[in-house]
């Protein structure tokens, strides 16, 4: 129901593309598979469209048309729980990395209208299950609440306000390996169905950055931030040195601009901190002249006079540290 209607062309239906499982899966049956092939692990970054009502719609938070870090994991049952435990650590790695640390799981079993085999929900659930707690995270159980077609772990954020949010997601599928005649040749010569596990880490891209945005404020720690520096000339004089030295700057791995315009310096500075860049750096002739930068911190008062060399080492050192908390 949240797929978008068809579109005709040349009395062909075409529709905007909802998944991306089944094209995975027809890459899978291009060949036999052996149980020596398994896993295989193919990931993607694919757009996908739903047809979201209009009420629903939220900014980056909820769009219509949206790409996800996609993969699917094609395993024996036997390989389903290491499977499961990697996607894990990389999922909580991947959070802790942007600052996160309110990080909660949520294990969901076998709801009441479901697909497949009832052994297979049984050892996809302890797959889970055990791979949870092989990782000692804690989770909450979720009796019934699992997809029609297999159990799931979800991993949800809470925020900077809070606010909680469903991001990353570890799903088996009984579904579509039966519906798509998915198979391989297991060890005693005999054709089985592999598991199948989604697995997205960020999620939706564009929820995703929505998210990362209001977490920080837009004020993004300086390994984060897009633009790291802004170099302003106090006045048109020492533009080309305000240049010079963001090339400089940029030449040497940091992500330095320079503001040429033609506002005057209390206009160029209003802009750069409404813009919430982490750092600024002012340039006259004391500057140009000793070859400096005068650095100020987004959110700070006091200002600090540094060789280029100095400051590059200082930008550097923060950089390294991979520093969440802002001023």
């Amino acid at each position: 129901e949240n797929m978008f209607a068809a579109m005709q062309i040349d009395n062909l239906d075409y529709y905007a593309k909802p998944m991306n499982c089944p094209f995975h899966i027809m890459i899978y049956k291009t060949a036999t598979r052996s149980y020596r092939d398994l896993p295989l692990r193919w990931a993607e970054l694919g757009t996908v469209y739903r047809y979201e009502r209009s009420g629903v719609l939220h900014g980056l938070l909820r769009v219509r048309g949206f790409t996800q870090d996609d993969a699917h994991i094609f395993c024996t049952p036997e390989q389903a729980v290491e499977e499961v435990v990697e996607v894990l650590r990389f999922s909580y790695r991947v959070w802790k990395d942007f600052g996160f640390q309110d990080i909660h799981a949520f294990l969901a079993t076998q709801p009441t209208k479901s697909v497949g085999q009832t052994d297979d929900w049984r050892r996809a659930e302890a797959a889970l299950q055990q791979a949870l707690e092989s990782e000692k995270i804690d989770y909450t159980l979720e009796e019934g609440e699992g997809a029609f077609y297999g159990p799931k772990i979800d991993i949800k954020i809470r925020d900077a306000l809070g606010r909680s949010w469903q991001m990353s997601t570890i799903q088996f599928d009984f579904n579509l390996p039966e519906r798509f005649e998915m198979e391989y040749i297991d060890s005693d010569g005999k054709s089985r169905r592999p598991f199948m596990i989604h697995r997205a880490l960020l999620g939706s891209l564009e929820r995703f950055l929505g998210v990362l945005i209001e977490h920080y404020g837009g004020a993004f720690p300086l390994w984060l931030a897009p633009e790291q520096l802004r170099v302003i000339p106090v006045a048109p004089p020492f533009a080309q040195y305000a240049k010079e030295s963001a090339a400089w700057l940029r030449a040497r791995g940091i992500r330095a601009t320079a503001d040429g315009g033609r506002e005057r310096l209390n206009a160029k500075v209003r802009v750069a901190r409404t813009l919430k860049i982490p750092y600024l750096a002012v340039v006259g002739e004391r500057e140009q002249s000793n070859c400096g930068l005068t650095l100020r911190r987004y959110g700070a008062d006091r200002t600090e006079t540094l060789s280029r060399e100095d400051a590059l080492q200082k930008l550097q050192a923060e950089e390294e540290a991979r520093i969440y908390a802002e001023q």
